[in-house]
């Protein structure tokens, strides 16, 4: 018999994906949908990327590689910090995997035993919580207002410190919210004495000001960064880990057993986006700026205004709750009332109840259709 452990019960369902599989379904029966429901951009891998990848497997380059990822990679995820934000790095510091969720899951479980502490944002990513209990740890959730920009509060976060927390878990930009955090705010929240998660995944993704990594103001931090958004490279699942040098043998370890390496030739890929892609995904973040500007614009004029500046990553965390408080059937009466698929805010957490997400990583023709039919559809209820 299979007997499975009770903490999957509280592993819940992503619901972007559910509203992504319902919208998939109406498109079978010939609906059409304009998807602003995920965080995936629309743009292609960048020339430079692909190529290497081609030299690197006509190269030989197939087989395992150093189980912190190669060397080459490792030194120019190295040179990339000190250039862009005057932090320096030894490559021994660096572990290169299948993505940073994979990365998220490996620190946790290096930090918690049973009934250790993890505390989130709320709203925060949808998958944070999932990854604690995953770990057999405790979420604890300090709630983030739109009233208050959607910045986190340090003194709150230091009421929340118990002696069974271990780390502090923060994304900036954030997702679901795209605020990216106040450098005092960052300071403070290093200066509390707790390890800090940083999910620095969105860094590239900012149209305000210049972006900060935990690294800058504490060395006690696991700041984790990857390929998929910024360099427009979701299906080559590869990221990185920086941690603090007394968790080097540890981490080797746990990675050895779980993933043995990084896939090898996408690594020689991801040395080709660090050093000749930037061109093209600046390219890309104008876009996305100016996505941005237009998404915020049309939702106040169809009645979901924005009272805090998404200044990052590519979404708009709306706050609905004028046309139903139920996010999730508000975002599958949407879908099948407008043809638009957008996440709803429960996805996020309770504070997100009654909030949508609207994602800009599609085309301005495609947003502004959305826009059009989702104003449409909210006039007549």
């Amino acid at each position: 018999m299979i007997r499975l452990p009770r903490y999957l019960d509280d592993i819940k369902p992503f619901q972007a994906v559910e509203v992504f599989q319902a919208a998939q379904a109406l498109e079978a029966q010939g609906r059409s949908i304009v998807h602003l429901e995920f965080g995936e951009p629309d743009f292609p891998t960048p020339e430079p990327v692909k190529e290497a990848a081609i030299r690197a497997i006509q190269a030989g380059h197939t087989r395992y590689t150093h189980s912190l990822g190669i060397p080459e990679l490792r030194e120019t995820i190295c040179g990339y910090f000190r250039h862009k934000y005057g932090v320096a790095v030894d490559p021994e510091q660096v572990l290169v995997s299948m993505g940073t969720s994979v990365l998220m899951q490996l620190v946790l479980l290096l930090l918690l035993e049973p009934g250790d502490e993890v505390i989130l944002t709320d709203p925060t990513y949808a998958c944070y919580s999932s990854f604690v209990r995953i770990a057999r740890g405790v979420p604890v959730a300090v709630p983030i207002r739109e009233a208050d920009g959607f910045q986190v509060d340090a003194r709150a976060v230091a009421r929340a410190i118990t002696p069974r927390t271990r780390a502090l878990m923060i994304c900036s930009p954030a997702n679901p919210t795209g605020v990216t955090m106040r450098p005092a705010v960052l300071r403070e929240l290093a200066g509390l004495g707790v390890p800090l998660i940083s999910d620095e995944i969105y860094h590239g993704l900012s149209y305000a000001g210049t972006e900060e990594t935990a690294l800058a103001h504490t060395r006690d931090t696991f700041v984790l960064n990857g390929f998929s958004k910024y360099f427009a490279m979701t299906g080559w699942r590869l990221g990185y880990l920086i941690f603090p040098p007394e968790a080097r043998s540890a981490v080797m370890r746990l990675h050895q057993n779980v993933m043995i390496s990084a896939a090898d030739f996408p690594q020689y890929a991801a040395i080709a986006a660090m050093t000749q892609a930037l061109p093209d995904c600046e390219r890309y973040r104008a876009e996305y700026d100016r996505r941005r500007v237009f998404m915020i614009r049309r939702l106040g004029e169809i009645g979901l205004p924005l009272r805090y500046e998404p200044a990052g990553a590519f979404y708009c965390f709306a706050d609905a709750r004028r046309f139903g408080g139920d996010s999730l059937r508000l975002a599958m009466e949407i879908l099948a009332g407008a043809g638009v698929a957008c996440t709803p805010g429960i996805d996020f957490g309770p504070g997100g109840e009654g909030y949508l997400r609207f994602s800009y990583a599609n085309s301005m023709e495609n947003i502004a259709e959305g826009m059009e039919r989702l104003g449409a559809f909210l006039a007549r209820r």
